[in-house]
């Protein structure tokens, strides 16, 4: 039993490693979608500009950028935590990254955005939809790729094709 609780922290803890390098991912994205106009804020600036500016303007502002990263980084390793914790036949699904992904992405645009009455809730913008769904789109296939795969059988060679 306690054995099986250690492997669990340790797939909730790599879990939350994957969601991280996933939210560094979008992280690359998201500098493209903003230089190409695609989007204009991003959601965790947002969030920090419209509901935590008192919290956002306690960091100096030359490293308030490096915080709302780091914000982001840590809400990604979250994310990637509660994918972990989902039952393994689930998981291993092809599909089931991305799909988490956009499940995450629906839940900023159909539930958080709103409840925090951020401006992205009241606008209609389908090009930037489009970008950020494609980004957790992103963020969930890092997730999922970035399982662990089987090792190979011990003694077997690896032979070129």
């Amino acid at each position: 039993m306690v054995e099986q609780r250690s492997s669990d922290a340790n797939e909730i803890a790599h879990g939350a490693l994957r969601g991280t390098i996933a939210a560094m991912a979008m992280t690359g994205m998201r500098t493209f979608t903003i230089e190409t106009g695609l989007v204009e804020e991003p959601p965790p600036e947002a969030l920090f500009r419209q509901r935590a500016r008192r919290l956002i303007r306690q960091v100096p502002r030359r490293r308030r950028r490096a915080v709302v990263e780091l914000a982001h980084w840590a809400y990604g390793a979250g994310g990637g935590a509660a994918f972990a914790a989902l039952p393994d036949g689930l998981r291993r699904r092809a599909w089931a990254g991305p799909a988490y992904g956009l499940v995450v992405w629906l839940g900023f645009e159909l539930a958080i955005a709103p409840v925090l009455r951020l401006s992205q809730a009241k606008r209609t913008r389908a090009q930037e939809r489009a970008a950020l769904a494609l980004d957790h789109l992103l963020y969930g296939l890092v997730l999922s790729e970035m399982r662990a795969r089987p090792q190979e059988q011990a003694g077997e060679a690896i032979r070129p094709g």
